[in-house]
């Protein structure tokens, strides 16, 4: 691991896609084309990467009148889940951006932001930069990177580990605190001195999101790129992790449907069965029929749960954008993205195994690396452990108690 940071080479926009899943059916083909070999053989994807940049898939949330799609979280959701089915990795690495751009981006609240929203649209990312490692509880904590006064800015300086996407992307956001306590979303460009993004990441899953060290060495920071935590803004918001606990999901949901394409495919190329198999041709199989029509189920209800939850955020979001008081409508969108999870990565896995049901043992072999389906599966399964989430929902429904409110719900 520990492999050096490549340069991002200068993003070129083109023609940009509408919402529709037809606009994007090309480009996921081309890039979930060499999603096995990339991931078997830990090619990381910025070819890939740089081609959704140039299709303005980043973009997709803002306005069309500010360069985007104008996509819905319904069909910004439905969009990920159909890159995941290509390629789980390289949806991950999407998943901290539309976060970043919607909390500050997407509505501009300032000239900084208006730039923010500017890049966007020109089709550069956001990297994210949040958790570190060590013996304080994931999330709700003000973290130990700090942001120190420097004349009319700051310097900034710690470790953070889990910085998925940000090797991918041109600006970042770090999650610091300054001396006193106060917390602060940091936005600079990712190559900026004094920066470095270590590609060390080795989780069974999900190889090639770059998911590892961001160090930050007495990195400058501009007073109008520290924007501290308040009501009603980015961290501010209620539930304002909603989004990104989704976006998880829906790449998992993505996993499903992933593994159902490489069942029908393995079904259709075997030339042999065992000599007291039902039929002779595994086309013919009532039992492997049976092993995919159960894939495609598994495949079709994930689907189905992650666009309900997303239509959840859409009420909270376009309440939000109206001026309303969406506080409600967030709490319900984090139950529904709660309760998603819970449905999804049980399918998922269990799809992730089943696959191997349509095939004999030469479909466990590295070089078809089909296991990569379950392995990024449990991977983000991992991420935010089930059990809690049961938990916090049948307390919710019980007795009354408010779901977290922070991150990870």
């Amino acid at each position: 691991m520990n492999k050096p940071v490549i340069p991002l080479p200068p993003v070129a926009p083109s023609k940009r896609r509408s919402a529709d899943p037809a606009d994007w059916r090309d480009l996921f083909a081309e890039i979930g084309a060499g999603s096995s070999v990339r991931e078997r053989d830990r090619v990381l994807p910025f070819e890939a990467v740089g081609l959704l940049k140039q299709a303005g898939f980043g973009a997709l949330r803002l306005a069309e009148k500010d360069g985007g799609a104008g996509a819905t979280f319904r069909q910004t959701y439905k969009l990920a889940l159909d890159l995941a089915a290509a390629d789980a990795n390289v949806a991950h690495i999407f998943r901290n951006h539309f976060t970043v751009a919607e909390q500050y981006a997407r509505l501009p609240y300032d000239e900084k932001s208006k730039g923010w929203q500017a890049e966007v649209a020109a089709g550069a990312i956001f990297g994210l930069a949040s958790t570190e490692s060590g013996d304080k509880p994931a999330g709700g904590f003000a973290p130990d990177t700090r942001l120190d006064p420097d004349g009319d800015g700051f310097r900034l300086n710690g470790v953070k580990y889990y910085s998925t996407g940000t090797l991918f992307a041109e600006t970042m956001l770090i999650r610091a605190a300054t001396a006193d306590g106060r917390v602060a979303a940091v936005i600079i460009p990712t190559r900026r001195e004094g920066i470095e993004i270590v590609d060390d990441w080795d989780g069974a899953g999900q190889r090639l999101t770059a998911s590892g060290t961001t160090r930050y060495h007495n990195v400058r920071v501009e007073a109008d790129e520290a924007v501290f935590d308040s009501p009603g803004r980015g961290y501010g918001l209620a539930y304002s992790n909603t989004q990104a606990q989704l976006f998880l999901t829906t790449v998992v949901a993505g996993i499903t449907r992933g593994a159902l394409e490489d069942a029908i495919a393995l079904v259709k190329r075997r030339k042999r069965s065992f000599y007291y198999a039902p039929v002779p041709t595994p086309a013919d199989d009532p039992f492997l029929h049976q092993a995919v029509g159960q894939l495609a189920a598994n495949a079709f209800a994930a689907e189905a749960v992650i666009l309900a939850a997303a239509e959840t955020l859409d009420r909270a979001s376009d309440a939000r954008d109206r001026g309303e008081d969406a506080q409600a409508l967030a709490a319900e969108a984090a139950k529904a993205a709660a309760q998603a999870k819970l449905v999804v990565d049980d399918l998922a896995l269990r799809s992730g195994s089943l696959l191997f049901e349509t095939g004999g043992a030469s479909a466990t072999e590295r070089a078809v690396n089909l296991d990569r389906h379950w392995r990024n599966a449990r991977t983000i399964a991992s991420h935010n452990p089930a059990s809690y989430k049961a938990k916090a929902i049948g307390e919710l429904l019980v007795k009354g108690t408010p779901l977290p409110a922070k991150g990870f719900f």
